[in-house]
């Protein structure tokens, strides 16, 4: 089984985001495939790494607890700020990138607030040309 892993034009999507949003890999451990920079466990950073899913609807996220309050209890969505505090998992046990585990498609990313990250597209593609 080949192992895909996600570059710095992978996209995401959040199980409490609205949006989905584009992984950003910065060039610090230069390891490119098809003029892409390859991700590693490590690139989980918010705002840096992991931008915003548009608007958020979990109500442990502060920003959508003060809407709800205000708004005397509707259920209401607020501006989604990422709190992606720990690495990607699981990682490649194979492939390291910058000496750690490549972000393989397969690996998931939890926000502090609930949600749950999964990538949607690698960023690569393989073609088969007859």
């Amino acid at each position: 089984m080949k192992m895909i892993s996600v570059t710095s034009s992978g996209c995401m999507s959040c199980t409490m985001g609205l949006i989905p949003s584009m992984l950003g890999v910065l060039p610090i451990n230069r390891v490119m495939t098809d003029s892409k920079i390859q991700s590693n466990i490590m690139d989980h950073m918010p705002l840096v790494n992991v931008m915003s899913f548009g608007m958020c609807k979990t109500p442990t996220n502060p920003a959508v607890a003060a809407v709800i309050i205000a708004s005397l209890g509707s259920v209401t969505q607020a501006p989604c700020i990422p709190m992606t505090m720990s690495p990607w998992m699981p990682g490649s046990p194979t492939v390291l990138v910058g000496g750690k585990p490549a972000v393989s498609k397969d690996c998931k990313l939890m926000c502090a607030y609930g949600g749950m990250i999964s990538i949607t597209s690698p960023g690569q593609f393989t073609a088969k040309i007859p």
